[in-house]
């Protein structure tokens, strides 16, 4: 099959990890982000598997989990027009969201590619890196 260059959109992605105890660095993969500056697009797709997380450590606040990834998404998608970072552009909502932090929400280094199909892209990224 041959792919038409001019259809194809550069992208980022990067893997979205929840690091139960940080003092170990051991991560699982929850979801992912992906953005297209040039279509001016960006998603964040995600899974909370609570039972592979309480393995780690049973302790986790897997509800607090599940409401700092809503605000992820919430963000990503600017759609919170009370949060500053959420005003930003695409690109910049991203860089901010995969910025390198020492806390239990963190992300891979982004890692670019190009598709015709951006949400088909992000949808076999997920399944093959998260679920």
């Amino acid at each position: 099959m041959k792919l038409n260059m001019p259809d194809l959109k550069l992208y980022e992605y990067a893997v979205i990890r929840v690091v139960p105890r940080l003092e170990r660095e051991e991560f699982i993969n929850i979801g992912i982000i992906l953005f297209s500056k040039q279509a001016k697009f960006i998603t964040v797709l995600y899974d909370i598997p609570s039972e592979k997380i309480k393995v780690f450590d049973d302790d986790f606040d897997i509800e607090q989990l599940q409401l700092n990834m809503s605000a992820f998404k919430t963000i990503a998608t600017g759609t919170c027009k009370t949060s500053p970072i959420a005003l930003m552009d695409i690109p910049s909502r991203f860089r901010w969201l995969t910025a390198i932090r020492s806390s239990a929400i963190q992300t891979s280094r982004p890692h670019p590619g190009m598709c015709n199909d951006l949400e088909h892209t992000a949808q076999r990224l997920f399944k093959e890196l998260v679920l």
